[in-house]
Order: C-alpha cells, then sequence, then structure tokens
C-alpha cells in the first residue's frame, strides 16, 4: 500500500435532502386502495403464526395444514394484489387520455 503525499482525500459529497410529500415523484396520482389485500395479508400472518405455534407444540400433522393454509392465502393475496393493479392501471390510463373511468 503506498502513502500519500499528505494530499488528503476529498470529502464525500452531503446526502440528499429528505423526500416530502411535495416533491414525491407520483405526486399527482391518487393512491388507489384494495381493502382485500391488507385483509389477505393479516390472513396470511395468522396462518403462519398458528402454524408455527402447532408446531411448537408438537403438533406437526396440524401445522402442515396451516402451512399448505398459508401458502393458499398468501398466493390469493399475490393473485389480489396483481388483479387491481391490472384493472386500478387501466382506468388510470383511461383517466390520463381525458375518459372517464
Amino acid at each position: 500500500m503506498e502513502k500519500s503525499n499528505g494530499a488528503s482525500a476529498s470529502p464525500p459529497p452531503p446526502p440528499p435532502p429528505p423526500l416530502h410529500m411535495e416533491e414525491f415523484p407520483f405526486a399527482g396520482k391518487k393512491p388507489v386502495k384494495n381493502p382485500f389485500v391488507p385483509i389477505g395479508a393479516l390472513v396470511t400472518a395468522g396462518v403462519l403464526t398458528a402454524g408455527l405455534i402447532s408446531f411448537r407444540y408438537g403438533n406437526s400433522q396440524l401445522g402442515q395444514k396451516l402451512m399448505r393454509a398459508r401458502v393458499v392465502a398468501q398466493g390469493a393475496t399475490v393473485a389480489l394484489m396483481i388483479g387491481s393493479a391490472y384493472y386500478y392501471g387501466d382506468q388510470i390510463k383511461l383517466f390520463k387520455k381525458g375518459s372517464s373511468p
């Protein structure tokens, strides 16, 4: 390793300022909410918790059934997310063109 001749390196640049809601890139878009997505996430988390608790107490058959139910609930939640993004994405495109959704 070579030593520098006394010239110090330049300090790192300062961090960028925090983004506020006025400066948010999607400020003009209204957020679309699908109430089934958070419900699906809560169901998935609940089934996962119940499955882990049943494994903890040694009931592996119930735990396996709950883990399979968790996969189904998680898949349904992802399908709802994709479906709502597709559905509302088309409405946003139509709204941008000047048509009413």
